[in-house]
């Protein structure tokens, strides 16, 4: 099989994992939430859902690699405008996965806080990660669209 084949097979496929591990994430987090749980976020991080951390943390690390060596065998010059965006988004949604991760754990280990302080730290988890599910929408939006 062509190398550039197998490349696009690894890298669509680090991309259907990443989508995967945040949906069941996300569907965790909601199933707390609707079943009562005061502090869905933090259940997230208890085994086996640490496991979809983790495989999103490898489809991250996965990406720069199999991106940069497909963009080296198609012979897309670097210096394009959406694979320039779609890099610097990437940074900004590393940092912000980064963040989100922090501010789940320190969800999780608050305890002794009054419920008004709860809410305020669960409301900021939810924007962080409504932040980075739509910078990771908006770099496959530039992957599949490949604008001009």
């Amino acid at each position: 099989m062509e190398s550039l084949a197998v490349l696009k097979i690894f890298h669509v496929a680090a991309t259907v994992v990443l989508l995967g591990s945040v949906a069941v994430v996300i569907y965790r987090a909601w199933r707390s939430w609707k079943g009562g749980d005061r502090l869905p976020f933090a259940s997230t991080l208890q085994r086996p859902w640490v496991y979809a951390w983790l495989v999103m943390a490898l489809s991250l690390v996965s990406f720069p690699v199999t991106g940069w060596w497909l963009v080296h065998r198609v012979g897309w010059p670097l210096g394009q405008t959406w694979i320039l965006t779609a890099a610097v988004l990437y940074v900004i949604g590393g940092g912000v996965w980064l963040l989100l991760i922090n501010r789940v754990n320190r969800l999780r280990f608050a305890t002794g806080l009054n419920e008004g302080v709860i809410a305020a730290k669960r409301r900021n988890v939810l924007i962080i990660a409504a932040v980075a599910v739509v910078v990771l929408l908006s770099i496959i939006g530039l992957m599949v669209t490949k604008p001009a």
